[in-house]
């Protein structure tokens, strides 16, 4: 029996539902809290890292701490992916929150750094599963019509933790110490999973597993989902690993063979024709890929630059970030409004998002490496590039997931997800290594971060030329 969409209403019912009617609203509080506690918890421990890895004496891994998890988000994400096209939304939603607990509750009682670390793998995972589960929740559970504005939901439930988190985490580990970051995650978790599991439970989405799916028709345990995103991570994790060796041929070849490996992987957990950009949904996830390289690359390095070029405080470039953040929700926002008005046309609103990106990436990198120009020029600066985020990242998405066909929502979704936590985890590791070779030699750290900020700036100059490509040709 084929799934059941809420997709199926009537036109006149679908035009007057909205997300937060009777019929959907606490099932758009709990996706909402879900990304929310998710949000809450990556800045607030990314406030608070440099205080652990004091106390835990891991401060010559600090990376790890930040990597550890992101690397363990692939496996979560593409097994939960995988999972929710099979057993429905509720289950893998579950999971990963149940395994969200277990990973704080590891890390906020961790004693060494290893241990820690350790919860920090857990966290991951969960996090990866939770993300997208709530990304496929939102393709099956709400109409067509709604969808769009559900995913700048989304985005939007990154503001309040992006404006608060790091201030109440750093007021956590000052008055009651660190652990108590993670503590604060357990009501958030139960509220979340008491708002949004009873309404999954009640849709018929368990259909039977699909003949095109990855792990359908008898296919080998070891190209299956699981195992094959456990490739993907550990190809990634080398890759990152042999850019930080010393000697050069020892570097070449773990980054050849961390590379194989992590590109083999890669094709077997994203469509068909992804590596290729091939029109429609692998153009998509590359899409995903390349905006999620540019915005989140470049605002990675964005303190480092002002602080160490431009001598501004750690709140100053805060508030860049900040501006980042609410224009991003803003630009979503936006986006959502011209697609109820202009439905179908959503590739020219990511080309026109993506051009918006490119302008603000070259606006903080000219402020950031020419003294001239005031330093309060980021704010604005960023301002631009996350409302040039806001309106592509949205439009992609909601153009991707909609090509998804029934049953597997779940994978695309999943790999939606995959492309972004990859392309942070590779472009962050890449731009650490082009830093630290400047490390030492301040005349050196303008053209590395430079050299930064220009790879970014490729990488949005190419989702705007691959927009085109969201959709297959008529015909």
């Amino acid at each position: 029996m084929p799934e059941h969409r809420e997709s199926t209403s009537s036109p006149s019912s679908t035009a007057r539902s909205r997300v937060f009617d009777a019929r959907h609203r606490g099932l758009t509080a709990g996706i909402l809290l879900s990304v929310g506690m998710v949000a809450f918890e990556s800045l607030g421990v990314a406030t608070v890292l440099p205080v652990i890895a004091r106390d835990l004496d891991g401060l010559g891994a600090y990376g790890w701490g930040l990597s550890a998890l992101m690397l363990a988000n692939i496996v979560g994400t593409v097994t939960a992916g995988h999972m929710a096209d099979r057993r429905g939304v509720a289950r893998p939603l579950a999971l990963g929150m149940l395994v969200f607990l277990a990973g704080c509750a590891i890390a906020g009682a961790a004693g060494s750094w290893s241990l820690f670390l350790v919860g920090r793998v857990v966290q991951g995972i969960g996090v990866g599963a939770v993300m997208a589960a709530s990304y496929t929740a939102i393709g099956r559970a709400y109409p067509e019509s709604l969808r769009a504005q559900m995913f700048a939901l989304l985005s939007s439930a990154w503001t309040i933790p992006s404006l608060v988190g790091p201030l109440l985490a750093g007021i956590a580990a000052d008055l009651v110490g660190w652990r108590w970051v993670f503590v604060a995650m357990v009501p958030l978790i139960i509220a979340a999973m008491a708002l949004t599991l009873p309404r999954l439970r009640r849709m018929a989405d368990a259909g039977p597993a699909h003949t095109q799916t990855p792990t359908a028709g008898g296919a080998r345990w070891w190209r299956g989902p699981l195992a094959s995103s456990l490739l993907l991570t550990l190809g990634t994790a080398l890759l990152l690993q042999a850019l930080l060796f010393g000697d050069l041929a020892l570097m070449a070849v773990g980054a050849i063979l961390g590379l194989g490996v992590a590109l083999v992987a890669f094709r077997r957990v994203t469509p068909e024709g992804t590596l290729s950009a091939r029109a429609g949904l692998g153009a998509g996830v590359i899409v995903r890929l390349l905006l999620s390289g540019a915005y989140f690359g470049s605002e990675a390095f964005l303190p480092l630059a002002f602080q160490e070029l431009r001598g501004q405080t750690p709140a100053a470039a805060g508030l860049a970030l900040s501006a980042g953040a609410l224009t991003w929700v803003a630009g979503s926002l936006l986006q959502a409004r011209w697609d109820r008005r202009h439905h179908g046309r959503r590739s020219r609103a990511v080309a026109g998002g993506a051009a918006v990106l490119l302008l603000g990436t070259v606006a903080i990198a000219v402020t950031a490496l020419v003294d001239v120009v005031p330093a309060w020029c980021a704010i604005g600066g960023w301002a631009i590039g996350g409302l040039g985020m806001g309106i592509a990242f949205n439009a992609s998405t909601t153009d991707t997931m909609e090509q998804a066909p029934d049953g597997q929502q779940g994978q695309v979704s999943s790999a939606l997800q995959l492309a972004q936590t990859l392309a942070t985890a590779v472009i962050a590791g890449v731009g650490g290594a082009i830093v630290a070779s400047a490390t030492g030699a301040a005349e050196s750290l303008p053209a590395a971060i430079a050299t930064v900020f220009a790879v970014t700036a490729a990488l949005a100059a190419l989702a705007l030329a691959l927009s085109g490509r969201l959709r297959p040709a008529a015909g």
